[in-house]
Order: C-alpha cells, then structure tokens, then sequence
C-alpha cells in the first residue's frame, strides 16, 4: 500500500482546561483512506462520545473530495513503458518452459464440470498484456501425428501483467476440464477428454509447462480514455480477459490508468456454484458503486421473461436501450465464451435495434469500424 503524508485535513481542537476532556476519549486514531492512497495516522474526534456537550461542540473539517479503498500497488513500472503489446515472444518450436505455482478449483460442488484457477510463473520472461491469450503445448505426442508435440491451445489470461502477485512474474489461466459422456451409456470416456485442460487441471505445484504467445490484440483493453464504459459479456470461463480488466481497473495502483468510466460485466453461467470470480466483482461493487455493474444469467435458476431459461443475451435484451445508448456514446463491447453464445445475442441486438428503428447491419459496421466491437469465441 502506498502511504503519504496527509493533507488538507483540520481537526478542531478545543481550547482550554475542561477537566471532561481529560476523562473522554475525544480523539481516537485512524487510517483514512483517501483516493488511491492510505494516509495515517490522521487524528479524529470521536463524536460518539458520551458527553452531548462535547458531541456538538467538537467538530471535524475536512477539505476531501471523495475516500476509496486503497489498491496494491505494483511492479515493475517498466511494464507500463511499452507502446505496443508483447506480441508472439515464443513460438510453438521453441516453447517457454514455465512453472505451476497453484491450481485451485474455482467452482462449488454443484457446478457441471470442474473449473479451476491456474497461476503460472513465467519469471517475467513472458510479459502480456490484458486480454491476451497464452498457448499451452501439453506433454506427450499427438496421436495424429506420431512423433511430434501435441498442438498449442490457446487460453485467454485471467490475470493482469503484473500477475495475481502483482510482480509481473505470474500469469493466471481459467481452465475448465473438458470431459466426454458417451450419449448412450452415460458414462465419461477418458479416452476422449480433453488432452490439454485436463493436463492443466491435473498438474501440482512445481510441474513445468510449455507455453508460447503472448497473443492476440482483438481483446486488449483500449486505455486512451480511462472515462470509457466498458460493456464485458462472459460466458463460464470466458470471464478470464475480464478478471484481468477489472483487476486493472480496481484491485491495483497504476499510475498511468486511473479509470474512472463504467465497467459493465454480464456473466453466464449454470448456477450459483459455478460463478467465478464472483468474491472478487462483488467486493468491487461495493467498492465502486458508480463504476462496477455487475450482472448475472443464471441458465439452471432463472427465468427470462417468456418464462424460459436465463442466457446473457436475456439480460442484454432486459438493458438494450441503455446498451445501446452508451454504444451511442463510444461504449466499447466485448464477448468471451463458446462460440455458441454469438447467434443468440446477435439475434437479440437484431431485434432491439430494429425494434429502435435502426439496422443491425450498418450499425455493427459502424461498431467495428470504431473499434468498439470485441469478439473473442472458442
């Protein structure tokens, strides 16, 4: 935490020898937190005081415009120094070799499917920045082509470039275990589960991995304008680039992104259970009230209002005019998820903008044309 001299705070202290002041507690220490620093110690009153005449005469002035939670702060600035994204640092033939630090199952027992959190230390060779992706090479050959490495699969990064140590030597991946049920008989066939995410779900700290990337630049985060609004669309694991934005936005100090725009996370999933991340962007809406919304479809629990089951374009389509207003505005959007989400939200924003008298066609153009379309579906 960054810690400063405090300033621009009087304490109105009493004058003379009332023998009360001796036996009250009248000031008590404290850290006040102001901005995106913690100033203490700062002496204030304690106006719960018992004494009634003391309650009313004793008064506290501060000049402070608005107190927040303090961020972490983070290293090494040099990460912030680059114009341009990290881009394709190591290629399938001459991979990285890094090392698992920690896999966390990230979802309750009544999630479908198991999803965990992987940290990733690169040492800072492989730096990133949010809303790349990473390629991981699982061991072992490729059936289909014997001799030579399995192919690379690419997983978006959970984490912002400073990592979830804040010291710029860790990624974090959202990994869910891809597994196969025989339609008939119900029962998993290991023989057909997904080779790399159950390499990644089953490795243990100190396991070494092969990545390459960083890449892809459709999902970075435009910071020109830290007063933009910011429209996330997840499904399940797609809320990865997400994390890492938010993160960026709320969790930690950069000096040269202070955000002060709206980030607007739509997240769908199954049920409670298989919500990520959710500690995280509930802190920070009560955190940052006016900068955070924070939306949830829950497909297995909630009803959209035919009475069918809850997807994010149900919800998109609850917003749609304010949606459409700040894209309007200069909104940027984004979506990250299974490729299946796209065709129903399309066909909702279809809808509204023709129920707007607008056509979805020119004004998707227009969108992309902006660079304020992001599209990132696996």
């Amino acid at each position: 935490m960054a810690h400063s001299a405090v300033s621009q705070v009087a304490v109105a202290v009493p004058v003379g020898t009332d023998s009360t002041l001796r036996s009250a507690p009248l000031f008590k220490t404290q850290n006040l937190r102001l901005g995106e620093k913690s100033w203490a110690p700062v002496l204030s009153l304690d106006l719960k005081s018992r004494n009634p005449r003391l309650r009313n005469r004793y008064v506290v002035c501060m000049s402070v415009q608005q107190a927040s939670k303090s961020k972490v702060a983070v290293s090494p600035l040099e990460l912030e120094e680059r114009s341009q994204p990290p881009l394709n640092l190591y290629k399938p033939k001459e991979p990285y070799t890094a090392t698992i630090v920690s896999v966390e199952r990230v979802v309750g027992a009544k999630a479908p499917g198991e999803t965990c959190h992987i940290v990733i230390d690169h040492g800072g060779n492989v730096p990133y920045w949010e809303g790349q992706s990473y390629g991981v090479i699982p061991p072992g050959e490729n059936p289909k082509k014997p001799g030579n490495p399995h192919n690379v699969r690419l997983y978006s990064i959970a984490s912002t470039r400073y990592g979830d140590s804040f010291d710029g030597k860790t990624a974090s991946l959202c990994v869910r275990r891809a597994v196969y049920y025989d339609p008939e008989s119900g029962k998993e066939d290991p023989s057909k589960s997904g080779i790399c995410s159950n390499f990644l779900c089953n490795s243990k700290p100190g396991d070494k991995v092969l990545i390459t990337g960083p890449s892809g630049k459709i999902m970075l985060l435009p910071e020109d304008n830290p007063n933009a609004t910011h429209i996330m669309i997840a499904t399940g694991t797609g809320i990865a680039p997400f994390r890492g934005y938010l993160r960026r936005m709320f969790m930690e100090s950069v000096p040269t992104y202070k955000f002060g725009g709206l980030a607007w996370l739509f997240l769908g999933v199954a049920n409670p259970d298989s919500l990520l991340y959710d500690d995280e962007f509930t802190k920070y809406l009560q955190d940052y009230p006016d900068n955070f919304r924070y939306d949830k479809a829950l497909s297995r629990e909630q009803k959209n209002k035919k009475g069918g089951k809850m997807y994010v374009q149900d919800k998109i389509e609850e917003y749609s005019d304010e949606i459409f207003k700040r894209l309007d505005g200069g909104a940027h959007i984004y979506f990250c998820g299974l490729k299946g989400m796209m065709p129903g939200i399309q066909e909702t924003l279809k809808r509204v903008a023709e129920q707007r008298g607008e056509s979805w066609d020119q004004k998707l153009s227009q969108l992309k044309k902006n660079k304020q379309w992001h599209v990132e579906v696996y």
